[in-house]
């Protein structure tokens, strides 16, 4: 017997990875989680006559001989299969993988795995190799999992491959308005207490440069879309992450729902760490605890992020340095046979090694009289409070320059300028132009 299943929790990319699989392995057996998100459970209401699916508890596991896994990659994302862990360990199961995420511990036997913004677009490219047929009701199906996954192809994780899968299944008439109706989170009273007692007592935290903030709640049993609530609490916070700490009393289990908006602080990573999973922007973890203790939850995620994302690419790895600058007493020549001689269109100004504005080719070009020319830079610069520390991301630096409209920001560390990123530092890394 062979089934397919995918991780509890379910949502419409793990939905429509299991339909999806069934096309391939059409012998194989769908089992859905008991445990799947609201949306997903108000679509099944509508199409379960379409989908024949059976729940863990009605499957004989002595029966099964071949598992399918679908966008999960690890044991402890699964629901109700632990005999089956038992009979891989003895060698009387075979399994296979199809999933976007990085590689978890099942020791499968066939592995699909590729670093896509959703699971499904996996087994999409595979019914395009094949030329597979498909119904307008699949492929709208398929193209919600993709949506979801990719916040509609617009988070950093979307791939060229996920976009071509989309036009493929809008070509097969996919449906943007059913689509549409079935993303629409759900939000209501629940929701509402749980983000409300979040924003209570919010603990924010600095940590390897990056802002951080986490927000707990006890909560009663199983209260779906929490991850909606993390998406509105890092809203309303306006720091670089969020995290919510959930601990159901009864159940005696914690969860933890986190969101970045950085393109270096991978959330996913982190929550791999503490046994669960997800993308760069966006993952959850859950495990047992015979009492609530948050503080113990942040300490091991701001202890996580001190160690592991010192590698990530920081200013200080892409910089420009030593810098060109002038000194607010040195005249406007002096200025422009600088920027003549080293070929730039702007450097900083100094007062005592301490940045106080920037100058330009174009503030030279404001002088219209000989005499202007022996007077102080300072008389034409800039005046700029605008850094940034050499700890943050390229992605920070660019949101400086967009939202001051300049073309180059002074790097700092312990209050001194180390250097200076440039609109074309940033490019250069955005194009993956840095040398290795």
């Amino acid at each position: 017997m062979e089934i397919i299943t995918t991780h509890k929790g379910t949502d419409f990319d793990a939905l429509a990875s299991l339909v999806a699989a069934t096309l391939i392995y059409p012998d194989a057996v769908p089992v859905l989680p008991k445990n799947i998100n609201a949306n997903v459970r108000a679509f099944m209401s509508i199409h379960k006559d379409l989908f024949k699916m059976l729940h863990p508890r009605e499957i004989s596991m002595d029966e099964v001989t071949r598992l399918i896994v679908v966008d999960a990659g690890s044991w402890n994302r699964l629901e109700g299969f632990n005999a089956l862990k038992e009979k891989k360990a003895r060698g009387e199961l075979s399994i296979h993988i199809w999933d976007h995420h990085a590689p978890g511990d099942m020791d499968a036997d066939e592995v699909h795995n590729e670093r896509l913004g959703a699971g499904v677009t996996l087994l999409v490219n595979e019914f395009e190799k094949r030329r597979t047929i498909l119904t307008p009701m699949l492929a709208t199906l398929f193209l919600i999992g993709i949506y979801e996954d990719t916040g509609n192809l617009s988070f950093p994780s979307t791939t060229a491959e996920d976009a071509r899968a989309v036009a493929w299944l809008l070509d097969r008439k996919a449906d943007l308005n059913v689509a549409a109706q079935f993303r629409r989170q759900v939000y209501g009273e629940e929701q509402k207490e749980v983000l409300f007692t979040m924003m209570q007592n919010p603990k924010r935290e600095k940590v390897s440069g990056y802002s951080l903030s986490f927000g707990s709640s006890v909560i009663d049993g199983h209260v779906p879309n929490l991850s909606v609530v993390v998406n509105m609490y890092l809203d309303l916070e306006s720091t670089d992450a969020a995290f919510g700490i959930f601990y159901d009393e009864d159940g005696g289990k914690c969860m933890i729902i986190g969101r970045s908006k950085s393109d270096s602080l991978n959330v996913g990573k982190l929550m791999r760490h503490l046994g669960g999973g997800g993308h760069p922007g966006a993952g959850s973890a859950q495990f047992k605890s015979d009492f609530f203790n948050p503080d113990a939850v942040i300490e091991m995620i701001t202890n996580f992020i001190q160690t592991q994302q010192t590698s990530s690419v920081r200013l200080g790895d892409i910089m420009s340095f030593p810098v060109v600058s002038v000194e607010t007493t040195d005249t406007m020549e002096f200025l422009g046979v600088l920027l003549r001689q080293k070929g730039c269109t702007g450097v900083p100004v100094t007062d005592n090694g301490k940045v106080v504005g920037v100058i330009s080719r174009r503030d030279f070009k404001k002088i219209r009289k000989d005499a202007q020319l022996q007077a102080p830079v300072k008389a034409f610069m800039t005046p700029s409070v605008v850094e940034i520390d050499a700890n943050r991301s390229p992605l920070e630096a660019a949101r400086l320059m967009i939202k001051h409209d300049i073309g180059r920001v002074p790097v700092v560390e312990d209050g001194k300028m180390i250097g200076i990123v440039t609109r074309t530092d940033v490019m250069r890394y955005y194009y993956d132009l840095v040398p290795d």
